[in-house]
């Protein structure tokens, strides 16, 4: 098998066996939701604003530098991993000190305790990066999808516990605590490697060259888009950011988790051949195209089906996230478009050019800032949608100039899967508007079409993403049904 198959088949199964692990928390996050308040469920989203951005400083952009470079020393993973544990540890003192100042701004005595808490959870991500890091840079998912898997179920089972045990929003605190650490010790079990006590200023300096653009652009990217928590924390109340966390929970499952998956197989593979631009291109256009196909279909599927999905999962409560996640939909389309050109420039070592881009796009967002506080939380999903057509525009255009990759060559390559993912989005939302049945039963049908029209349509254009898909799944269940005869 050629790089390029090998790559592509390596972003399908490990999204297949990755999925797994993100369907647990799915599924986990349902039942919470059945035993939970919104209400609850927004004061955790309140308090991961703070977490997401202090994570942004221990990662420092030291894991794609790690990756990206050819030749890592164990002088390199030290003096990487000894700074990652300082800034953990710092980190955490400084949000135990100031927890009090951050509930304060947010009106809501009760985030105390719980940033002061869960602010552990830094600690314990500053252990793992490297070990992470070295297995991506083998381009093993194997393992990690296996460790995700374990510490999903474990920590699951944990949270379920709790909440039928009248623990409340503590139950979602300890969820996130158990899952971390789950993933931090079977790392540590299994990867084998351990650190030199040892700090390498020259190391510290190459990597951190490459590192800081990705710092401040991930700080930036992660204060973006969890500036609608800020928002709507600040200004509504927790049941709101309760309906929004909740749409996000559906809407991520198949994009964003998806889009992380690509891109994670797609750096290290990319990096070894960055070149053999013609390659490179090659190997990129069948990873994009592939990666829309699965995205497109799930978003159109999800939009359509959204009011019976969160109806028959997680209950009446959950009603008001429905509109806002068939516009998250949208959001969710444009998530793989816009990464996966992002990645082309982290890949040949333009950061910085990175951070410039993401600092003008996010621009955009200080308007919308202003449109969330004045008109409410749908025209702000509006202008969230907005923002991400325009970011794929400009990044498109300096991936370009990398791959010759150009917008139009990508809509001409995903076009007939956006329109089979459109007609397919509402034929199934027809159904939800005509039908008088019970949501699950109504759910049942949408799904039963959906798959109906997608299969028929593929098999019948051809469509070379979904033959591709269906030749790896056909080929890896006949090598495992000859296993299992032998």
């Amino acid at each position: 098998m050629g790089l390029k198959e090998q790559a592509i088949s390596g972003v399908l199964w490990n999204t297949i066996g990755k999925f797994a692990s993100y369907s647990i928390e799915f599924i986990v996050g349902i039942i919470l939701a059945r035993l939970l308040t919104p209400r609850e469920f927004g004061l955790i989203g309140t308090i991961m604003v703070v977490i997401s951005v202090s994570d942004i400083f221990i990662n420092s952009g030291f894991s794609q530098a790690i990756i990206r470079k050819q030749s890592c020393t164990q002088k390199d993973y030290s003096t990487v991993f000894f700074f990652n544990l300082a800034m953990g540890i710092l980190l955490f003192l400084v949000l135990f000190v100031t927890a009090s100042p951050i509930s304060s701004f947010f009106n809501n005595p009760e985030l105390k305790p719980l940033i002061q808490v869960l602010g552990i959870v830094l600690i314990i991500s500053s252990l793992t990066l490297i070990q992470r890091a070295r297995l991506t840079k083998r381009i093993d998912f194997k393992l990690q999808t296996k460790i995700s898997v374990i510490a999903s179920i474990l920590s699951g089972i944990i949270a379920i516990i709790m909440a039928f045990s009248g623990f409340g929003v503590w139950s979602l605190i300890a969820k996130t605590l158990t899952n971390q650490g789950f993933n931090s010790l079977m790392l540590w079990y299994w990867n084998k490697w351990k650190p030199d006590f040892v700090f390498s200023k020259e190391s510290f300096k190459e990597l951190f060259g490459f590192g800081s653009k990705l710092l401040v652009s991930g700080l930036l990217v992660t204060l973006v888009q969890n500036i609608n928590y800020i928002i709507i924390g600040k200004y509504f109340t927790p049941q709101d950011l309760g309906y929004f966390t909740r749409a996000e929970m559906f809407k991520n499952l198949p994009t964003e988790n998806i889009s992380s998956i690509a891109t994670s197989v797609g750096y290290p593979v990319l990096a070894t051949i960055q070149d053999d631009k013609p390659r490179m291109k090659e190997v990129f256009r069948k990873m994009f195209t592939t990666t829309f196909f699965i995205i497109a279909i799930l978003t159109a599927g999800m939009a359509g089906t959204a009011k019976s999905l969160i109806l028959t999962l997680v209950g009446e409560q959950w009603l008001p996230s429905v509109p806002l996640l068939q516009m998250l939909c949208f959001v969710g389309l444009m998530y793989p478009l816009n990464s996966m050109n992002i990645n082309i420039l982290n890949v040949v070592g333009r950061s910085d050019l990175y951070l410039k881009l993401q600092t003008f796009v996010q621009v955009f967002t200080i308007p919308n800032i202003f449109v969330g506080v004045l008109l409410g939380i749908k025209p702000l999903v509006v202008g969230m949608m907005v923002i991400s057509l325009v970011g794929y525009l400009i990044f498109n255009s300096e991936s370009f100039k990398v791959l010759n990759y150009s917008i139009m060559e990508q809509l001409k390559d995903i076009s007939a899967i956006l329109l089979l993912a459109v007609g397919m989005g509402i034929s199934v939302l027809l159904i939800d508007v005509v039908s008088n049945f019970k949501p699950v039963i109504t759910l049942a049908l949408q799904v039963s079409l959906g798959a109906f029209i997608v299969i028929g349509v593929s098999e019948l254009l051809k469509l070379q993403e979904y033959i591709f898909i269906k030749r790896v799944i056909t080929k890896k269940m006949r090598f495992r049904f000859l296993d299992d005869n032998n």
